[in-house]
């Protein structure tokens, strides 16, 4: 039944993901893509552009438009629990133990351990989006003012955005 695949494969999806939503992104690519056949590898980077855009955590919004664009408003509604059931849970046991345990060096030791695998999946989002962004070489110009304008002048992003709109708008008539 594909409410239940939806369900269970954002659970796995929330269950096995840490560092947030850009370090779920291969692994969302992987189940939605890769193993269920739910949308293409253009469509997902459609669905990564469109969550950034849109207010909330990309991963949940990219669960509540694949769990919609392949089951409708059920589907939706499963892959958006599926994938914070996880969270949810893990927050109320931390939250429990986490000021008793906060100063315990096995405790600490165990976040640090997670930084550089949190980053590697970070990384791995970033290049399995730039494989499928850079079209040309105009896209790739707006990707370098982009994070010009972004690292060197910390323009605000959402001016940022709109101006790399306009560039796209301008590039590609």
């Amino acid at each position: 039944m594909i409410y239940l695949d939806i369900f269970f494969t954002f659970l796995k999806i929330g269950l096995f993901s840490f560092g947030g939503g850009y370090a779920m992104l291969p692994l969302i690519q992987q189940e939605v893509v890769t193993a269920h056949n739910w949308i293409s590898a253009k469509e997902f980077i459609d669905v990564v552009a469109i969550s950034q855009i849109t207010p909330g955590p990309i991963s949940i919004n990219s669960a509540t438009y694949i769990g919609f664009k392949t089951a409708g408003i059920p589907g939706s509604v499963l892959a958006t629990l599926g994938v914070i059931t996880p969270s949810i849970i893990l927050m109320v046991i931390i939250s429990k133990f986490f000021i008793k345990f906060k100063n315990n060096k096995y405790v600490e030791n165990a976040f640090l351990s997670l930084r550089p695998a949190t980053i590697g999946l970070i990384a791995a989002a970033a290049i399995m989006v730039a494989q499928s962004s850079f079209i040309d070489f105009k896209s790739v110009i707006i990707f370098a003012a982009a994070f010009l304008l972004s690292y060197v002048y910390k323009l605000d992003p959402i001016l940022l955005t709109v101006l790399s709109a306009a560039a796209g708008l301008l590039l590609y008539r």
